[in-house]
């Protein structure tokens, strides 16, 4: 399966290779500082608190957290869609060193598409049921590339052969409708692959979808950051999609980033609490674990989020420190988290207890234990 390139694109490179590239070149985009509020009658909301990231050339950043932890609004921060009353109230976004977040509106509108593409979870929600996919298709293509109607119409059915819809050629002519739900998504990527964007945000791409759908976007996700060197930022809740394509992972937790490191570091080696905890509560088909990781309690509401570490009501490690003062995120080898207990700073109890985390961590990846036999009843002898 092939993208088709409206820009030249790279020589195809290994993942080892892209990530010493990614190293040694600047990020294609830049979050620092990132701030979105929502004023409202009783008073300002903080959704998104001193949010930092950066996305390289060629990589996949997963994003992950439960509802209502700011994934999504992340991402229509930085394609521009944020929903009034909803603004940007601090920080940057850069994409290829250019400021994004005090661009106009119409100048925004330019970006998004051409440079920032986005694949959404409802594919309904992103085609227009009055029109056929042909014609949503080329109208995108002509408004960022310079492209005659035919060109442009060569190009959509270039890309929905490459993105698997089959007799392109005739169902170019068809109606959302007419498609199955695997295939409008199919479209709905098609649409953000249009002019060949340097940066695609993909937010829950594939929750709709069955388990083999699942597997052939993230094929066609994985051959276009290797084929083009396009950057993905893929919000999910799925772990197994993240195992599968991310090069680095975020763990966000109410507006602010809790973990954020390798996908293989964050996933066998978790380093703060409620990390361990979501990786915890993962079934497993080689654990002999009866019962999944718990995380008491539910993500605090935007007008009651706890001072000091927003995780602290429900954390199994919390310090006097963790209810006084937020922790930044700190270096924990090849990865950084949010939390007091990696601070050296904070002596004596945080080094146990950052110990007792890291005893936590270890059951994740202890090797399963022999099945136990089990009796007519299904109960262990």
């Amino acid at each position: 399966m092939s993208i088709p390139a409206a820009r030249p694109s790279p020589s195809d490179r290994s993942a080892a290779g892209n990530a010493a590239a990614n190293e040694a070149s600047p990020p294609l985009l830049s979050v620092e500082g990132l701030r979105v509020e929502f004023p409202t009658r009783h008073g300002t909301l903080l959704a998104l608190d001193d949010v930092s990231f950066t996305i390289g050339p060629g990589e996949v950043l997963g994003v992950v957290g439960e509802s209502g932890a700011g994934k999504s609004l992340t991402g229509a921060a930085i394609i521009g869609l944020l929903e009034p009353p909803g603004r940007i109230a601090g920080g940057e976004i850069r994409l290829s060193g250019r400021r994004l977040d005090d661009l106009p509106a119409s100048a925004m509108r330019k970006i998004r598409g051409r440079e920032i593409g986005a694949i959404f979870q409802d594919p309904l929600t992103s085609l227009n049921p009055l029109y056929t996919v042909g014609r949503q298709l080329v109208e995108t293509i002509r408004e960022h590339l310079p492209l005659s109607g035919a060109q442009a119409r060569e190009r959509a059915i270039e890309l929905l052969n490459a993105t698997g819809i089959p007799a392109a050629e005739t169902r170019i002519d068809h109606y959302p409708h007419q498609f199955s739900g695997g295939m409008r998504q199919r479209v709905v990527i098609a649409l953000a692959l249009a002019a060949d964007p340097k940066l695609v945000v993909a937010d829950e791409p594939t929750t709709a979808l069955d388990v083999s759908i699942q597997a052939q976007i993230i094929t066609l996700l994985k051959t276009l950051c290797r084929e083009q060197g396009t950057a993905v930022m893929l919000i999910t809740h799925d772990m197994g999609v993240i195992a599968e394509t991310a090069d680095r992972v975020a763990v966000m937790y109410a507006g602010r980033i809790a973990e954020i490191g390798p996908v293989a570091e964050l996933i066998h080696r978790p380093k703060h609490p409620y990390t361990i905890g979501l990786m915890g509560s993962i079934p497993s088909v080689v654990d002999e674990r009866e019962r999944l990781t718990q995380i008491d309690g539910a993500m605090p509401r935007l007008n009651a989020i706890p001072s000091g570490c927003a995780f602290n009501p429900r954390c199994p490690q919390v310090m006097p420190v963790c209810r006084e003062r937020r922790p930044e995120l700190i270096d924990t080898g090849s990865s950084r988290a949010a939390c007091w207990l990696h601070d050296a700073s904070v002596a004596g109890t945080a080094a146990a207890r950052a110990a007792a985390v890291e005893d936590d961590a270890a059951v994740l990846r202890e090797p399963a234990k022999p099945a136990e036999h089990a009796t007519a009843s299904g109960r262990p002898q």
